[in-house]
């Protein structure tokens, strides 16, 4: 038994800080998405047709959840408890940057004013610049 064990123990150990190999997380993709918000946000109040405003509503409110999924993959898939140590501020930062894209009072999700949507967009920025830091060490 010990001898088949020792032929079918792995030889080589990988370790990472994420689930999978560095490379598959980026906030680009919330960004993306929110920059789809906020483009969305920016037609509806250029145009007046209901059924194109509707339409609109419908993809934005679509493109805001996407938003929040991604940010949360990065939030609880990404970042680890050694990047909150060394920034303290994530998890304030990826609460206020999820809520600015749900559907709550004054959220990208249920308001189609382009400010929400730039809101979100600055959020990600901040956590975008803090992911990039991380990438660096």
């Amino acid at each position: 038994m010990g001898l088949l064990s020792r032929v079918l123990r792995p030889r080589l150990e990988a370790t990472a800080h994420c689930d999978l190999p560095c490379g598959v997380y980026d906030p680009a993709q919330a960004r993306i998405e929110a920059e789809s918000v906020k483009a969305i946000q920016e037609k509806y109040q250029a145009n007046e047709d209901p059924a194109f405003r509707a339409r609109a509503i419908q993809i934005k409110e679509e493109r805001a959840d996407l938003v929040k999924h991604h940010l949360w993959v990065l939030w609880t898939d990404y970042f680890k408890p050694p990047h909150f140590e060394k920034y303290p501020q994530l998890h304030e930062l990826f609460n206020k940057a999820t809520k600015a894209a749900g559907g709550g009072e004054g959220g990208a999700k249920s308001s189609m004013d382009p400010q929400s949507g730039q809101q979100v967009l600055d959020h990600i920025a901040e956590i975008s610049d803090i992911f990039w830091e991380t990438k660096k060490g």
